[in-house]
């Protein structure tokens, strides 16, 4: 995805060429504020950012993200197929359950970020974001070649909405079938099964990008309308209300969740990120060797180097949020030496106070550092702190 910010400055510039969510028609009817987004035109707000921000994290919203890429690896060699083109070890996750894990470059670098479910012994479903999902398509298509696999595009047939919250359980199973209603209840997070809710058959699975518990569930794009329809009305009493981009932007913000782009792109590795833990470098084949995969000798290396950058959570002094480009300073006083720059940053609405990801060089990144950022000429003060920023209640 793209910063908030951009989507706001694009909202008088929508083209003909953009594609329509399959609940394009339920937005219209709520008002909904649309904007192109990723080659989609989206809802960016329903009311107002902050009131939908405060209801995902006091009670629950619902999403429509139908723009993401839903696509589908099957065969024998589905699972090697996937720990090749993947850093991840995809033959080690159990049907039933999901993985977060990134598709690289041949020099390392992310070329997105992706979730991926094990769906079957031979199936593998991969989400990818709108923006890359083509191109995620192509690679996987040309990585898989020498595999007993196949890729297929199924972004164009599925529908996905989210429903995140602290009332997202009793939502979601409260139009969920009799017989569905116990297993989505105890499903763990990243994990999913089938299911049908409120008449339609769906993938629901139990992640989200939003820092709350919650749902996402993937359903035929024939069937989203009404399945949106029925999840609003029996989230009512519980205070669910539709939610658009910038609320998701600024949810995903205050979790520390990276965001493609932005945190992550094609000159960054997981390692900067700080999602070095995503590389399975330990990854054998049947006979115990070592699993070559693409862009596995650059990141061993780098692994083993010293980080020319590190992604830091800065915490705002002052009342004026840093964005992202702006220059991260080495303090107040020493505002002509830069030294990193801002990734993500927005007020924050449940702490009170701007927050803001940053890639500063190592030896200012430690918990407790003092910097500054400079908002349009301004040094800002601004504490390095650890992420995330917000973590819901237990």
């Amino acid at each position: 995805m793209t910063d908030v910010p951009d989507l706001q400055s694009q909202s008088d510039q929508q083209s003909q060429s953009d594609r329509h969510s399959p609940l394009h028609a339920e937005h219209l009817a709520l008002d909904a504020v649309m904007v192109p987004f990723a080659g989609w035109l989206m809802p960016l707000r329903y009311s107002s950012d902050l009131a939908e921000h405060r209801c995902v994290r006091r009670a629950a919203g619902i999403f429509d993200l139908s723009h993401m890429g839903e696509l589908r690896v099957e065969g024998a060699q589905a699972g090697a197929a996937l720990d090749y083109a993947l850093v991840g070890n995809l033959t080690a996750v159990p049907v039933g359950k999901a993985r977060y894990t990134m598709i690289c470059a041949a020099d390392g670098g992310v070329i997105d970020d992706l979730v991926v479910y094990r769906t079957g012994a031979q199936a593998y479903l991969v989400v990818a974001n709108a923006s890359n999902a083509e191109v995620v398509f192509a690679e996987l298509l040309a990585r898989a070649a020498g595999f007993e696999a196949s890729v297929t595009d199924e972004s164009a047939q599925t529908a996905l909405i989210a429903v995140q919250g602290p009332h997202a359980q009793r939502i979601v199973t409260a139009v969920t079938a009799a017989g569905d209603v116990d297993a989505v209840a105890n499903l763990k997070y990243y994990t999913g099964l089938p299911a049908t809710v409120a008449g339609v058959e769906a993938l629901v699975a139990r992640t989200g990008y939003t820092g709350e518990d919650g749902f996402e569930l993937f359903v035929p794009a024939a069937r989203a309308a009404e399945l949106w329809r029925a999840l609003l009305a029996a989230g009512e009493p519980a205070g669910l209300v539709p939610a658009g981009l910038s609320a998701r932007d600024s949810l995903r913000l205050e979790a520390g969740m990276p965001l493609y782009g932005n945190e992550l792109d094609r000159t960054t590795t997981p390692f900067e990120a700080g999602l070095g833990r995503v590389v399975k470098l330990d990854k054998v084949d049947a006979d115990g060797a070592p699993l070559a995969f693409v862009g596995r000798g650059p990141l061993a290396a780098r692994r083993s180097s010293p980080p020319a950058r590190v992604l830091v959570g800065l915490e705002g002094l002052g009342r004026r949020a840093a964005r992202h480009g702006f220059a991260v300073l080495a303090g107040v006083e020493k505002a002509d030496v830069v030294v990193g720059h801002v990734t993500s940053g927005a007020p924050s609405p449940s702490l009170g106070h701007p927050i803001a990801m940053a890639y500063v060089t190592p030896e200012l990144s430690a918990a407790g550092t003092l910097l500054a950022v400079d908002v349009r000429g301004r040094a800002e003060p601004v504490r390095v702190v650890a992420l995330p920023f917000y973590r819901r209640p237990q």
